[in-house]
């Protein structure tokens, strides 16, 4: 795909304050952002994004997985997608409070797949 720059694990947490301090402390990783929702963590280009899963019917993605895929512009790819039927035209998030545009969508097994790219700011981790 045009404009693919990688791919990011989502990983389940059931505490994201507790695991944001297990993988400071055993992997390096230093939080970039994080509430007690989700986190983004980082040791140079290697990124891991945490979010609560609970499990329970008050899980997001009860029994689903996140990916999400990291482009350069995102514009393209989104009108292709809205064109597909494979999402509407007020699913594209702008300006997000973590610095970046992105829109999702699941797929038939529930699993949440996300488009995003960094706002310009946000590019220098």
């Amino acid at each position: 795909m045009e404009g693919l720059i990688n791919t990011l694990p989502v990983l389940p947490s059931q505490n994201i304050a507790r695991d944001i301090k297990w993988y400071a402390e055993k992997m390096g990783l230093t939080n970039h952002f994080g509430d007690d929702m989700y986190a983004v963590l980082y040791r140079g280009k290697l990124c891991i994004h945490l979010q609560w899963h609970a499990d329970t019917e008050d899980d997001p993605l009860l029994g689903g997985s996140v990916v999400r895929f990291w482009f350069q512009n995102i514009d393209q790819i989104f009108q292709e997608f809205v064109e597909r039927g494979t999402i509407t035209e007020d699913k594209l998030r702008k300006n997000t409070p973590w610095g970046t545009n992105e829109f999702g969508f699941f797929d038939l097994n529930g699993n949440a797949i996300f488009i995003f790219e960094d706002l310009p700011a946000n590019t220098n981790k």
